[in-house]
């Protein structure tokens, strides 16, 4: 007969074996275009006539970068994410050359995405990793402004797929930007949170199982408005309604981090939002998890190769571009990452 203690390690030994924990992250990636001039869009400074001499050097030392990135983060989480939300990226074209790049060819990313009426040319999209994860169906959803038909602005993109046969909707954003003010720009922002909780409300009628991951760039705080009232994102898991969102990125903010700087202040505008089945759900089924002794449910990627080393910006993201002055860095924003686990 075997002894308790040991019964019990075999059995935490097996536990341990069987878990399943994935990462998944988002990163605004500022403005990965290719080097040609669109038809349509007004990309014209991004060619290697325009005004930031985009040629075809600093492209790739630009994919080189973004795909490290993905690389160290698969190396900080136990694999490569899953699931890799990103914005600021010009077509189908850059994302394959991003899923091409020796750095990450193993991971054998899939592609979502579909073109943006942004005028930049700008689009948000998914890489996801087929082997965990399974294709159901993708659309894009329009945020228009019915006071004025000419206003265009990043699709939100809507991914549906299973892992472990549980079915997860996706969601990446690029919310209107605060040109103008926060103050007069807010109302776009929070029309793009209201197209977006209508979705969810719906998805929840039909299915109150899915589960919801909403990831993005959404050019506001955890706290502004259309995060916090319209998207019904909460900063606790206390007191949560049916159809609330989970902000794990909440804690952070409040202690000050960010994910980028400007005029020597820190915004948080990239987070990772779920669902309340992500954290008080079926328990044999997919959790939002905190590795141990984390004080985060939800982390931000600082490390140092990230940041400016030196002078005023000290600290803040390695830029690619400081107004049209080539630093060759990474982003201006810092990337953010989740683990899910059962």
């Amino acid at each position: 007969m075997k002894h308790p203690l040991i019964t019990l390690l075999l059995l935490l030994i097996v536990a341990v074996a069987n878990a399943q924990t994935y990462s998944m992250m988002f990163y605004n990636v500022e403005n990965l275009y290719d080097t040609e001039k669109d038809p349509v869009n007004f990309d014209e400074e991004f060619t290697p006539q325009g005004a930031y001499k985009w040629d075809d050097k600093k492209y790739w030392v630009k994919i080189d970068r973004l795909t490290e990135v993905f690389q160290k983060i698969g190396e900080t989480t136990g694999g490569f994410p899953i699931l890799i939300g990103l914005c600021e990226v010009e077509n189908r074209s850059v994302l394959q050359d991003l899923t091409n790049s020796p750095r990450v060819a193993t991971a054998k990313y899939q592609i979502v995405h579909y073109d943006s009426p942004d005028a930049r040319g700008v689009d948000v999209a998914f890489l996801y990793r087929n082997d965990v994860i399974e294709y159901v169906s993708s659309k894009p959803l329009r945020v228009t402004n019915p006071d004025d038909e000419r206003w265009r602005t990043r699709d939100i993109l809507w991914f549906t797929g299973k892992i472990d046969g549980e079915t997860f909707h996706f969601f990446a954003n690029h919310w209107p930007s605060r040109r103008g003010g926060e103050r007069a720009s807010a109302p776009r922002r929070e029309l793009a949170a209201s197209v977006l909780r209508h979705v969810i409300d719906s998805l929840q009628n039909v299915d109150a199982s899915a589960k919801f991951v909403v990831m993005g760039d959404f050019n506001d705080d955890p706290n502004n408005r259309s995060v916090e009232r319209v998207l019904r994102a909460k900063g606790t898991t206390r007191n949560m309604q049916t159809g609330d969102l989970f902000n794990p990125m909440h804690a952070m903010w409040r202690a000050g981090l960010g994910t980028l700087a400007y005029n020597d202040g820190w915004n948080l505008f990239d987070m990772i939002l779920v669902c309340q089945n992500l954290i008080n759900g079926d328990k044999d089924r997919f959790q939002l998890h905190s590795p141990p002794r984390s004080k985060y449910q939800a982390f931000i990627f600082n490390k140092p190769f990230l940041m400016q080393q030196e002078g005023r910006y000290k600290g803040y993201p390695w830029r690619m571009y400081v107004g049209s002055t080539y630093h060759g860095g990474y982003s201006d924003h810092f990337p953010v990452y989740i683990y899910v686990s059962k």
